[in-house]
């Protein structure tokens, strides 16, 4: 196998906390128990393929800043050497997973016919550099955005012939897919959505994707495969009004359209951002239904109103993150922590790849860290089980079992007069986190 990283001689090994060397770990220690898991199961840690190992550095301002060795020659030999060098990277890095759009792995041909060939010979490459190296595929998906046939959207364009191309290299996506042991396969609506309605009929679209998801539900079974479907909702960019907007908004939509059993969800960090949500609430939204299945590790700029994708570094919400993951009974399950992350446009040596991955799983690893203590030790949630201790008398409980009535519930108030409020103890509670941050 060609080297493409010299540099790194070794896996990027654990040195703890007080190491001042950029090239280790300080916290992700990937055999260390934490509530009967160790962090290498907690996480399950994924590369994304298209930002890693296609990533140029070009932005909405400026075209590509760098060419990485790997993404030189024909288009087949650049997907070959970017192979190779996910391979490399993955094992030298100690990440067990990969994750990758069809279009990334493989080109775009001439023909939807070319495209299959093209991609079916990368496959195969994959599939046996997978046994040799050991690392996974997490999920895979299919780009159904790139491509100006998609401009209108892929599952929800008004031209049928643009959705059965869509249903096609979804169909083909998904094989590929199943053939490469994928423990997920990913959905995200990149241009699900519409610009303007003065052309567009929303119910239409709505029964379109319903069924363009149902046909992916039908070809799992008759594959037989065994894998998570996932959806990642996705806000605003790249159109006005993305179907998929946030958790509760898909949640909702499959449930309408009867798919709520087949699907759970990836969230993003960036895109909860973007939906104006924090990362924590949109875990938190998933969890409450039992449909957190896997995570896109990273985050953005709140000064800035796009999808910058930086590698997670902000602690205060890998904590919180954790917390919630960790309260979801099995965690994760079959997905894992995704970097779709990319180094900023100014990082332009492909060391640079390094110290953004092990920064982002040190983040993580020590979120977890705080998470399991602050559980551990009831820090936040005893606090929340006395404010909501009421629900628990007779009255609350009779109201949640639905034995009670509206005028049972007057006839009460009037024996018992006002309440009284008693404080959410917000800042006391910011306190008590900061503290459990930083300790």
């Amino acid at each position: 196998m060609s080297t493409y990283f010299p540099q790194i001689s070794a896996p990027i090994a654990y040195e703890g906390p007080k190491s001042a060397n950029p090239l280790a770990f300080r916290w992700y220690d990937a055999n260390r128990v934490v509530r009967g898991k160790t962090m290498a199961e907690h996480f399950r840690f994924s590369v994304a393929f298209w930002h890693t190992f296609k990533g140029s550095g070009a932005d909405m301002f400026g075209p590509a800043a760098w060419t990485r060795e790997w993404n030189t020659g024909s288009p087949m030999q650049m997907a070959e050497q970017a192979l190779r060098a996910n391979f490399e990277f993955c094992q030298k890095l100690g990440a067990p997973y990969y994750c990758f759009h069809d279009r990334d792995i493989a080109p775009e041909g001439a023909t939807f016919a070319e495209s299959c060939k093209n991609l079916d010979a990368i496959v195969a490459q994959a599939k046996a550099l997978q046994q040799e190296t050991g690392v996974k595929l997490l999920w895979g998906t299919a780009n159904l955005f790139s491509n100006p046939r998609y401009t209108h959207g892929a599952g929800t364009n008004p031209d049928v012939h643009a959705f059965a191309y869509a249903a096609a290299q979804v169909k083909h996506a998904l094989e590929a897919t199943h053939e490469l042991g994928g423990q997920n396969y990913v959905f995200w609506g990149g241009r699900e959505g519409y610009e303007t309605l003065l052309n567009t009929d929303y119910k239409q679209e709505q029964e379109q994707f319903a069924r363009f998801l149902q046909l992916a539900v039908d070809h799992k079974k008759k594959i037989g495969f065994t894998g998570q479907f996932l959806i990642e909702p996705k806000p605003k960019e790249p159109t006005k009004h993305q179907y998929d907007f946030d958790t509760a908004t898909v949640l909702s939509f499959l449930r309408a359209h009867g798919l709520f059993e087949h699907f759970k969800i990836n969230i993003e960090a960036n895109h909860a951002t973007l939906a104006g949500h924090t990362f924590e609430h949109e875990l938190t939204v998933a969890a409450a239904e039992g449909k957190l299945g896997s995570i896109d590790a990273n985050q953005g700029d709140v000064l800035l109103g796009w999808d910058t994708d930086q590698f997670p570094s902000d602690l205060y919400a890998t904590a919180a993150a954790m917390t919630v993951v960790l309260q979801q009974p099995g965690g994760i399950g079959s997905g894992g922590f995704n970097f779709d992350a990319k180094c900023r446009r100014g990082s332009n040596d492909a060391l640079d790849l390094f110290y953004a991955h092990i920064g982002g799983m040190d983040a993580f690893a020590r979120g977890l860290l705080v998470a399991d203590k602050l559980i551990e030790e009831k820090a936040l949630s005893a606090f929340v089980a006395e404010r909501y201790a009421s629900w628990k008398s007779p009255l609350g409980q009779e109201i949640l079992a639905g034995k009670s009535s509206s005028d049972a519930l007057e006839a009460w108030v009037l024996e018992h007069g006002e309440p009284t409020p008693k404080s959410g103890r917000q800042e006391m509670l910011e306190i008590v986190r900061n503290d459990y941050l930083l300790g």
